[in-house]
C-alpha cells in the first residue's frame, strides 16, 4: 500500500462513468480524496458512498475532489450513482491497474477462504500529486466524516 509522502501514480489510465479514459494527472492542482471500495450496491459500499455524498459539498468548498474507484463497469457505476444520487465521479478499474498501483488490490480472507479483492482504503493527494494521508482497511460507517475532519484540520495549517 502506498504511504504518506509518496507520489501517487498519476498516469495510470482507468475509465470514468462515461467510458472515457482518465487519470489522476487530470486532477492535479486540487486535493483529491481517492477512495477504493469493493462493489457497487453492497451494504457497506452504499453506506460509504452515501456518506461521501452527504459531505461532498463541504469537501468541494475546501478545493478537494472525491473520486470513488472499484472494478465495477461504467454501466454499474452509473446505475449506482443514479440510484443513490451520488454527487461525485466513480471510476472503473476492471484491469486492477490503479488498484494495484496503490496497493488496494490484494489478498483477503472471508470465512477462512482466501481470495483476491479490493482492500477498502482511502488516500488524500495534494495538488502536486503527493499522498498526504492514508486509511487502510476502512470501516465505511463514519469514514467520510473522518476524511472531512482531516481536511478541515490539514487545511487550517
Amino acid at each position: 500500500m502506498l504511504k504518506i509522502d509518496q507520489i501517487a501514480p498519476l498516469d495510470v489510465k482507468v475509465l470514468n462513468q462515461s467510458g472515457e479514459t482518465t487519470s489522476l494527472r487530470s486532477l492535479l492542482g486540487k486535493y483529491i480524496v481517492l477512495y477504493f471500495y469493493p462493489k457497487d450496491n453492497t451494504p457497506g459500499c452504499t453506506v460509504e458512498a452515501c456518506g461521501f455524498r452527504d459531505v461532498n459539498q463541504e469537501i468541494t468548498k475546501m478545493g478537494a475532489t472525491v473520486i470513488g474507484i472499484s472494478n465495477d463497469s461504467e454501466d454499474t457505476h452509473n446505475k449506482f450513482s443514479e440510484k443513490h444520487q451520488l454527487n461525485f465521479p466513480l471510476w472503473s478499474d476492471q484491469e486492477h491497474t490503479l488498484l494495484e498501483a496503490f496497493g488496494a488490490w490484494g489478498e483477503k480472507n472471508r470465512f477462512g477462504k482466501l481470495y483476491m479483492g479490493i482492500i477498502r482504503s482511502t488516500f488524500i493527494i495534494d495538488p502536486s500529486g503527493k499522498i498526504i494521508k492514508t486509511w487502510e482497511k476502512v470501516k465505511p460507517e463514519n469514514h467520510p466524516e473522518e476524511v472531512l475532519t482531516f481536511l478541515k484540520e490539514y487545511l487550517k495549517k
